[in-house]
Parts: structure tokens; C-alpha cells; sequence
């Protein structure tokens, strides 16, 4: 039996190996087996910074503590139905590799179907429209294999607590992640470690018989008496299915205006916008460990900050990327968009993080289920015309000549300002007068939400919408275990494809 201990300590330096000893003396018991669950840092007494470790171990003695719990994914039972045609995937980001692996692994051989390219030509791609602002609309930092993941942090928190999370962070660690993702507090892969991290899970998939075809991108629909029935894809080819899972992320408008005239059913939901805040690393790890050079032991230190406003609107950081970079993350012409990205070493000399203000759909300028996009664009389009990117010292923020306020709604801009002093105490020199504004930070989370039922499909049938474009996820997590959940649903209905040819 395996049995669960929090709050084991070390000082800074101080090496793991230690850890059976701490047990022994916290329960008087000699520790046979042990593995780390969880690794975070107590910086709260900077004169006494520790790591504090969840660990799950096992003894001879009976112990009056928490048993571990059991990590082990298990398959659903497969339904009886038999399946006409294969099950296709639109989008090849976290919601969709984890639902083409799950189905390739349960024998289902589904398709993928990536509007984007193959992850070698589009680093090429990419790095092409950083180093010549030449942008390829289907291959970019949004479109492509891996999602827009890919060009961020690979930063692996969330907010959900869902047993399929573990099955995610082993998967990961099986396609060549650093193994500490699994306990870490705040795990990440980075994006040059997560780029090969994809490939192999593509070439996983097409092993268990799935397939992934890029330059695909889903045109139109057939539908037959409110029924899938079939897809378009690149305007020409038709492909027969009756099952699709959605898995589009949320830059894919065209997609999803074209969804909205075959009768999906859609919705507004609320976002954000704002800017990327950049500082230099030295100042974060300052402010957070008391001694920068402790950074070399724990890492460079990261925060999470928020303020709620007078009006009630709320500022929040999001995506911190500690020793990371600003870039450029546009999918459309004429339109500038900020994102953050780390390497997995995060070693550059900037911090970085998006600076946030809740936006409304009352902030929408019509009903339309699709006008939060609309809204995107409208300051995207405006950033763009300020400088690509448009940048300002904070001490320049708003005023008449700032051209990162004239790319925001006026809300954002008061808002940010009202927030700056308060989170200035939270974290010092957070507010620093030298601190960069960068914008424009649009794409933290969709516009707009697909509706389903509680088998994940939508009001057509056999059209399964998930992951972050469909307004049920935001990060790499969330939408690989939505993934994990649509792919589930279809497994529960119907035989494995590799059960019809016996």
C-alpha cells in the first residue's frame, strides 16, 4: 500500500535523497518505495525559502494517513455500434492530438485533418514572418502542427482537477518531456522541447493507425436530416463521416463563420485584451526570492497577479513566461497580435507575461454569436497601424501619443493604469516606469462558446466541439483532457474500426 505525506521541506540545495529520512521522522516509519507528486517553493520568508514536496510512499507499517490515490487512465469500454466510416478531428493543437491519440490507441484509426503545415516547414514559416514580417495565413504561431502552443511557454498549469491530467503529463513524458513535468507545481516543457514532443506524438497516432493529413483545412459541411454526414475539405475533396470532432483553437474565424451558416449553434462569451508587460528577469527574481542568484538553484521566479477594479472590471497577468520573449502571433493580414513564448531552460534575460482586462459580450457591438471576434479584429487592425507592434514605457502609457493605449478600448487602458500601483505592491517593481507595454494581447481565450450536451455533441448531430476554439478550455491541458472526453464519447457508442474487419 501506498500511502500520501504533504509539507516534506528542503532548504535550497539541500538534495532529495533526504526525503525517506524526513519521512521516517515525520511518522516513524522506514520508507520502502517513494516517488515525488508534487514539488513547489514557500518564498513567502524570503530568509527561509523552501521546497515543499508531496510524496507517496510505501511502508511495512500502518499508518493512520491518506492512501495514494490510484494515477492509472482507463480506457473506456467501447459501445456496440458499428461505425460506417472513420471519425475525423479538425485541428491538430492539444484538444486534437489528445483525441486522435485516444481514439488511434482504442483502435478507431481516426483522421486529423490540420489546416496548418507539418511542424518543419512551419518553424520555417514562422521564423520567416519574425525575421521578414512575411505571414503565411495557414501556417503561422496560431495554424499548424501543435496549435499555438508550440510557439509559448508549453506552460502545463490549470485550474481543472480532472484524473485524465496525469494520463496527459505521462504521455508528454513518454514523447521525450523532462520527466519533473509530473510533479512540478507549476510544470512546463518549453517550446523548443515541445516542438519534437509533437512530432512524436504524431508519429505515435499514425503508428496506432491514425492519420494526419496538413494543408487540410475543413471548408464545409453535408448535413443529412440535422445529421453529419460528411465534410469539404480545401473546397474540393469530400470525405464521408458521420462523426467530428471540433478541435479547432480559437484563431480559426473563417472556420468558424463558415460552421455558423451550416447551423451550428453558437454563443457569445466573454474574454479578454490587453498587452504583453515585459521586465527584466533579474527584477522578478529580486522581488520574489529576496537574492537573485537563488535563481540558479529554484529557477527563475515567476508571479500571478490581479486587481479588481472600481468599475468592476478585473486586470489579471496571464501566461507568465519567465526568462522568455515577446513575439509576434498574427494569423491575418493587416492585423498585429502579442504573444508570449519561453525555451525550456528560460534562460533569456526578460520576464514576461500578458496584461489583461476582462472584456463583456455588453462590450460587443452587436448580438451576433460571432461579434466578439469582430471585436478581436477590430484591435488587432488597430495595432497594426501603430507600429506592428505598437510599444510604450509604462511611464508613457496613455498618454495622447501612446500608440499600445490608441490599439485598446478605452475601458482596458483606465483599467490597466488603476491596476498598475496595486500590483506594484503586490510584486515590487512591477510598476517600474521602465516596465514594457506591448500590444496588442487578444487570443488569451475564445470569443465564443459551441454549445453541447452532456455527450459533447452539438445541436447537429455527430459534430463533437471541444477544446479552447469551442470555449471549453484555456491552456495546453485543459484542452488535451477535453480532447481525452470527446474521443471517449465516440469510443463509448461505437465498436473499434480494427473490430469491423475481423
Amino acid at each position: 500500500m501506498y500511502y500520501r505525506i504533504h509539507q516534506i521541506k528542503l532548504k535550497p540545495g539541500e538534495g532529495k535523497a533526504v526525503i525517506p529520512e524526513k519521512i521516517r521522522k515525520k511518522t516513524g516509519a522506514r520508507v520502502k518505495d517513494w516517488i515525488i507528486r508534487r514539488e513547489s517553493i514557500d518564498a513567502r520568508d524570503k530568509g527561509a525559502i523552501r521546497l515543499v514536496y508531496t510524496v507517496d510512499f510505501s511502508c511495512e507499517k500502518r499508518l493512520k494517513l491518506e492512501k495514494a490515490p490510484d494515477l492509472t487512465y482507463r480506457y473506456p469500454e467501447p459501445g456496440s455500434k458499428a461505425l460506417a466510416h472513420r471519425p475525423v478531428i479538425v485541428g491538430f493543437g492539444p484538444c486534437g492530438i489528445f483525441a486522435a491519440l485516444t481514439l488511434a490507441e482504442m483502435g478507431y484509426r481516426p483522421l486529423v485533418l490540420e489546416r496548418g503545415r507539418a511542424m518543419e516547414q512551419r518553424v520555417r514559416d514562422v521564423e520567416r514572418f519574425w525575421k521578414e514580417g512575411a505571414l503565411d495565413e495557414e501556417s503561422n504561431v496560431q495554424f499548424g502542427e501543435g496549435g499555438a502552443g508550440t510557439f509559448s511557454d508549453g506552460k502545463l498549469t490549470t485550474g481543472i482537477k480532472d484524473p485524465r491530467i496525469f494520463k496527459v503529463l505521462e504521455t508528454f513524458v513518454a514523447a521525450g518531456a523532462d520527466p519533473k513535468i509530473l510533479y512540478k507545481h507549476k510544470p512546463h516543457i518549453g517550446t523548443d522541447v515541445l516542438r519534437q514532443v509533437v512530432v512524436n506524438l504524431r508519429n505515435q497516432i499514425i503508428e496506432h493507425g491514425g492519420e494526419i493529413r496538413f494543408s487540410s483545412k475543413v471548408t464545409d459541411l453535408a448535413i443529412t436530416g440535422g445529421r453529419l454526414s460528411g465534410i469539404e475539405v480545401n473546397g474540393q475533396e469530400r470525405i464521408e463521416t458521420e462523426h467530428l470532432i471540433l478541435a479547432l483553437g480559437h484563431s480559426s474565424r473563417d472556420t468558424l463563420r463558415m460552421l455558423w451558416d451550416r447551423g451550428l449553434a453558437m454563443e457569445q462569451k466573454p474574454f479578454s485584451i490587453g498587452v504583453r508587460i515585459q521586465h527584466p528577469q533579474e527584477w522578478i527574481d529580486r522581488a520574489q526570492y529576496g537574492d537573485p542568484a537563488l535563481a540558479r538553484m529554484l529557477g527563475p521566479a515567476d508571479y500571478k497577479l490581479s486587481h479588481h477594479c472600481e468599475n468592476g472590471r478585473g486586470v489579471y497577468t496571464f501566461c507568465m513566461c519567465p526568462g522568455g520573449q515577446v513575439i509576434m502571433a498574427a494569423s491575418q493580414q493587416g492585423m498585429t497580435v502579442t504573444n508570449g513564448m519561453s525555451y525550456s531552460q528560460r534562460n533569456g534575460k526578460f520576464a514576461n507575461s500578458g496584461l489583461l482586462v476582462d472584456v463583456r459580450v455588453s462590450d460587443f457591438p452587436s448580438e451576433d454569436p460571432l461579434a466578439g471576434v469582430a471585436f478581436q479584429e477590430q484591435y488587432e487592425r488597430l495595432a497594426f497601424g501603430q507600429g506592428n507592434p505598437p510599444r510604450v514605457r509604462l511611464e508613457g502609457f496613455g498618454a495622447p501619443e501612446d500608440p499600445v493605449a490608441a490599439s485598446l478600448p478605452k475601458f482596458a487602458v483606465e483599467a490597466i493604469k488603476e491596476a498598475m500601483p496595486f500590483l506594484g505592491k503586490r510584486l515590487k517593481r512591477f510598476d517600474d516606469p521602465e516596465a514594457l507595454l506591448i500590444g496588442v494581447e487578444s487570443r488569451s481565450s475564445s470569443p465564443v462558446r459551441l454549445p453541447r450536451e452532456s455527450d459533447l455533441s452539438a445541436n447537429i448531430q455527430g459534430i463533437y466541439p471541444a477544446g479552447e476554439g469551442a470555449g471549453y478550455s484555456g491552456g495546453i491541458m485543459s484542452a488535451a483532457v477535453d480532447g481525452i472526453r470527446a474521443a471517449e464519447e465516440i469510443a463509448k457508442r461505437f465498436l473499434p474500426m480494427k473490430e469491423l474487419e475481423v
